[in-house]
């Protein structure tokens, strides 16, 4: 899989992704519920406020990556639908994924698998 040459990030960043990536994958999956349920139904303003709050500390980590340019936070004076929240957190989702891909690997030096950092 990775090796050091791969990618290297910073730690401040790998403390980020491990506090997020497990909130994110968790408002996704209630995200794709609802609005299976619901695809039109709208969020509230302090959903609003919940869901851009993580995604901005998201966007943050993945600001020197490729795909961050297509990362927008949600529409807080335009309340969004359950599915338009859905497809943008499955955008977030896929960018962190490709994070760890690039950054979480073998350190053939070391033997053992871990973040990349420097």
């Amino acid at each position: 899989m990775a090796k050091l040459k791969k990618g290297i990030t910073t730690q401040k960043k790998v403390d980020v992704y491990e506090t997020t990536e497990p909130l994110l994958e968790a408002m996704y999956k209630e995200m794709q519920d609802l609005s299976k349920k619901k695809p039109d139904g709208t969020l509230n303003p302090i959903k609003v406020k919940i869901i851009n709050r993580l995604l901005t500390d998201i966007k943050a980590i993945l600001v020197d990556e490729s795909d961050s340019k297509y990362l927008d936070l949600l529409d807080d004076e335009m309340l969004p639908q359950y599915s338009d929240v859905a497809l943008i957190l499955s955008q977030f989702s896929a960018s962190i994924k490709k994070f760890y891909e690039k950054y979480y690997g073998h350190d053939e030096i070391h033997g053992e698998w871990r973040w990349l950092v420097r």
